[in-house]
């Protein structure tokens, strides 16, 4: 009797989840549900506290990449002035930085707050969140076959955070004693004691707190990445048919649930250092002739600490960015991009190894040495996959039938800067050739080259291309030449004479240098610099005019307009709740069947079924 019991119950248990799992699909195929069901949305629930992916990824854009984009940029702009005329007078800098530049020639305080916040915005607000928060809102949904983001409420809670840590970052610029000043790294003691000078106080407080609000957020939006690629693809879509820029968003947000929260213990440590006394990284502290009650502490830990999450981070910015540059490469090329399984395989060494070469930025901290040479050695590791994925990209452009548009050509220059970029990696990563140059201007022409340059070009390839995903609308195309070349050539000319700076000795965050003769001989090479700086800029001028004309007054953007293999060119141009009016389209083949032989066009998309004849390329 009771194994009768049993077994009904085990029936009736097995057939209410198979309704249960037929509504779930049913609510996640059918868009009636949505179209017809869903609430009217007011100008608050649709501008501003949206939970639709399309509008969110809109906002990380204009925030993360329009707005503190160029706050980043006029910032390096300030400082390099000082750099190119030490001493000299400048109306810009009295109508900027006020008391910190009186009659207009620049406080020696205020240029590492520069520096500072520079790096600051441009590392974690622009190229971590406006890339990543921009591409992976947009992309992920649309190229898997999904509604929405698994949590439509977390990814708005999650824009809302970095938003709230933009403007608390940008307050500080405006405190009294001014804004953060240790470099974009907030080494202690400068970051630890808030007496320590002007840039050490409130300034540095609200750095901290603006950092602690952004790692939620990156949190928050990571794991939404993570659950959304996992459980919501659409039928036929398995991960090897996953468009790269797919697998790299997703591989991103896994680093970046492993290592965000090492930066927000040490912001929080930190914190407890500066206000609660405590001593995690002070120890035996001497200011002006007092000595401070500090004792056990090490500024060698908060390096660890900082470094675990800011080597992983340099992929975490970049990683997207070679996703885009896959996508963009093999559409352009009319080519299946080389080596998928290769490219996916490299996306996750360089996951796995970048988690363990951060201590090669403290080669100089007093390194044991054989500890040293371990690090040495898997920072050289790391090569290798990145190599797979630079010939990757060149054998895919090799004998393609190329479209050069501003998309193909930001992801050709990420190509160049990848390389060149790179190649001083592996001078910097010798922990024997590291001494001479640690923080020195060549250590900053690597990083720029390998990590900003290379992400800018992967992220204004991103706009290019799927500008008219986002707007509808097409972006002018000769004004994205102008955009492209005056930004190559001013890129090349900013960094590559800095190497040559950097091997003359020439250290970096000096906010001048005329007090040592040594560097005398180098003052007109930071002239040429400065002046390929300011082209740069004004270039940007250039993006931003055809970005907000575009947005109103572009050409209307056809469905497909780069006659492309993946999903997100199979919705409507109007953007709908939901993406697809009716059912979700299947997946029949992999993202890059382009100029098959035997077939009327150069592009199938994947909703395409396979012939019964027809050759199964995916590899």
């Amino acid at each position: 009797m009771e194994g009768k019991k049993d077994k009904n119950l085990r029936i009736r248990v097995k057939m209410e989840s198979t309704e249960f799992g037929d509504l779930l699909s049913d609510k996640n195929k059918s868009d009636d549900f949505h179209q017809e069901h869903h609430h009217k949305e007011t100008f608050i629930t649709k501008y501003i506290f949206s939970q639709d992916h399309k509008m969110i990824a809109k906002q990380y854009l204009i925030t993360g990449v329009l707005f503190m984009g160029f706050i980043g940029i006029a910032l390096s702009l300030l400082f390099r002035l000082q750099l190119a005329w030490p001493e000299e007078s400048f109306a810009v800098f009295d109508i900027f930085l006020g008391k910190w530049a009186p009659e207009g020639v620049m406080d020696p305080n205020i240029y590492l707050a520069l520096v500072t916040i520079h790096g600051t915005i441009m590392v974690f607000f622009v190229l971590t969140a406006g890339l990543s928060g921009t591409f992976s809102n947009l992309l992920i949904p649309l190229q898997i076959g999904a509604r929405d983001m698994a949590s439509g409420f977390l990814n708005m809670v999650s824009f809302w955070l970095f938003f709230l840590s933009s403007a608390i970052m940008l307050s500080s610029l405006f405190v009294e004693a001014g804004p953060a000043a240790a470099g974009w790294t907030i080494y202690p003691p400068l970051s630890a004691l808030p007496q320590a000078q002007s840039g050490s106080g409130m300034g540095m407080t609200l750095w901290l707190i603006s950092m602690a609000i952004f790692v939620a957020s990156s949190l928050l939006g990571s794991l939404n990445y993570i659950v959304t690629v996992i459980n919501l693809r659409t039928k036929g879509m398995s991960f090897f048919r996953l468009p790269l820029t797919i697998w790299a968003f997703f591989v991103t947000a896994i680093i970046g649930v492993i290592s965000f929260p090492v930066l927000l213990s040490a912001a929080l440590l930190l914190i407890m250092d500066r206000s609660f006394g405590t001593s995690f990284f002070l120890s035996d502290i001497f200011v002006q002739g007092e000595v401070l009650h500090y004792q056990g502490g090490s500024p060698v830990l908060f390096e660890h600490l900082f470094w675990f999450l800011g080597h992983p981070e340099v992929y975490i910015v970049l990683l997207p960015a070679l996703g885009i540059t896959s996508e963009i490469i093999a559409t352009n090329s009319r080519k299946p991009i080389f080596g998928y399984r290769a490219m996916v395989a490299s996306i996750l060494a360089i996951a796995f190894l970048s988690t363990v070469v951060w201590g090669h930025h403290m080669f100089i901290s007093g390194m044991n040495p054989f500890l040293g040479s371990v690090f040495t050695f898997t920072t050289l590791l790391i090569a290798i996959p990145s190599a797979v994925k630079a010939f990757n990209y060149i054998t895919t452009l090799w004998k393609g039938n190329l479209q050069f548009n501003p998309g193909m050509l930001f992801s050709i220059g990420l190509v160049s800067t990848f390389i060149t970029g790179g190649l001083t990696g592996i001078i910097l990563g010798d922990s024997t050739l590291d001494i001479n140059i640690h923080d020195t201007y060549f250590v900053v022409a690597h990083f720029h080259l390998v990590m900003g340059i290379s992400a800018l070009y992967g992220l204004f390839a991103g706009v290019y291309h799927w500008f008219p995903k986002l707007f509808g609308r097409m972006m002018n195309k000769n004004l994205g030449f102008i955009h492209f070349w005056v930004t190559a050539i001013s890129a090349y000319g900013v960094f590559f004479p800095m190497h040559f700076v950097g091997m003359a000795g020439l250290p970096r965050r000096y906010y001048t240098n005329t007090a040592f003769p040594y560097f005398d001989d180098l003052a007109d090479i930071n002239v040429i610099i400065t002046l390929f700086a300011l082209l740069a800029g004004a270039a940007q001028l250039v993006f931003l005019y055809n970005f907000i004309f575009s947005m109103f007054f572009g050409k209307k953007a056809e469905k497909n307009p780069w006659k492309s293999t993946t999903l997100e060119w199979t919705a409507p141009v109007e953007h709908l709740h939901g993406n697809w009016p009716g059912q979700i389209p299947h997946v029949h083949r992999w993202a890059y069947d382009y100029s098959k032989p035997g077939q009327d066009e150069d592009f199938i998309p994947q909703t395409i079924p396979i012939g019964k004849n027809e050759e199964i390329t995916e590899h």
